[in-house]
């Protein structure tokens, strides 16, 4: 006797997700039928479904996942369909990050230490608000060690070429530098609501207000205007491009936000629209934008080619507000108040 299955699997979309993310199961003869006990378990976790037919299942990665949902520790997850009794197929094409740590507060992309494959992240809290330790780092193991209390609303985090950590003070238009010591040392001010942070492969710092002007900063501190982008709600987030070019998101109430990019001369053009509340951006080796936002009403972590032609949810999410990619290949996706790992086997392209 053939054995009775509750239905097919047959994909997953997006293909990765962090706890608390939304994917759409697509599957052949899932056997619902009015008041039917249908569930959907991740590793034998019940995950929450919003909606269901025969060929295909919205649903939700349990907000809490334990670490045994990680067998071959390459982040794979079970999928498996429920109905009246029978399990459909497992299907393990999907990664799930794990959480490294939480209590944090991030606005933007944490930053790594390529020294040690360390995370730089913020306890930033809202505007003006001066917090005990506001700076950490958060080692591979969870661990947690403090930097620094002397910044208040840190929010742009990032290492210059030569591994000098920089932070961006939103509350005091402020650059600190973090030395050895883990002292913070004023670098550059008079940067209005200083947000977004990277460099240039001269070691040219970049600094975005988001009241709407966009700093070039010499190794001394000396700033000057460089472009000008209309005003965000929130913030400016930054990345150097393998092109050369500064990419730029700024998000606002819109849905149909765009990620811009900034030429060597301060040109800006538009290199993506169709994003609701673009935040943290990162580039792959292979020319790749990865960016928090929503893309068609589905929040994670949106990949876009490198021509700007196409774009795809590639990490399902909520909250989600930045990310960079780790010493092995993994990606390190930000929340509000936690960090994920997802071990990938993608390279940024500041990790040569």
């Amino acid at each position: 006797m053939e054995k009775k299955q509750a239905g097919i699997i047959r994909r997953i979309t997006p293909p990765n997700a962090i706890p608390g993310g939304e994917v759409i199961i697509e599957c052949e003869n899932f056997p619902i039928e009015r008041g039917s006990d249908f569930r959907c378990y991740f590793n034998d976790e019940r995950g929450e479904i919003y909606g269901a037919s025969p060929i295909r299942v919205t649903a939700t990665i349990p907000a809490e996942m334990p670490k045994k949902s990680h067998p071959t520790g390459d982040g794979a997850t079970e999928v498996k369909l429920y109905c009246d009794g029978y399990y459909s197929n497992t299907y393990r094409r999907i990664v799930t990050g794990v959480k490294l740590r939480d209590g944090l507060h991030l606005v933007a992309n944490p930053a790594v230490d390529s020294s040690d494959g360390s995370l730089i992240v913020t306890r930033s809290g809202s505007r003006g608000q001066q917090l005990p330790v506001t700076l950490f780092r958060l080692y591979p193991d969870g661990d947690l060690e403090e930097i620094s209390g002397d910044i208040m609303n840190p929010t742009g985090i990032a290492f210059s070429p030569s591994g000098e950590l920089f932070v961006t003070s939103r509350a005091e238009g402020s650059v600190y530098r973090i030395n050895r010591e883990n002292e913070a040392l004023p670098f550059a001010s008079d940067l209005g609501i200083a947000t977004g942070l990277a460099f240039d492969r001269l070691g040219n710092m970049f600094v975005g207000d988001r009241s709407g002007t966009i700093y070039k900063i010499n190794s001394i501190g000396e700033s000057e205007f460089f472009a000008s982008l209309e005003q965000s709600i929130a913030a400016y987030h930054l990345a150097f491009g393998p092109d050369g070019a500064l990419y730029v998101s700024r998000p606002n109430v819109a849905s149909f936000d765009a990620v811009m990019r900034i030429d060597e001369d301060g040109e800006a053009t538009m290199f993506y629209r169709g994003l609701g509340r673009p935040q943290g951006l990162a580039f792959d080796r292979e020319g790749n934008l990865y960016i928090a936002a929503s893309l068609r009403q589905r929040r994670g972590i949106v990949r876009i080619s490198p021509d700007g032609s196409n774009a795809e949810l590639f990490v399902a999410g909520m909250n989600i507000v930045g990310l960079c990619f780790g010493t092995a290949g993994e990606m390190f996706v930000a929340a509000n108040e936690a960090v994920y790992r997802l071990p990938l086997g993608i390279y940024g392209t500041l990790l040569d």
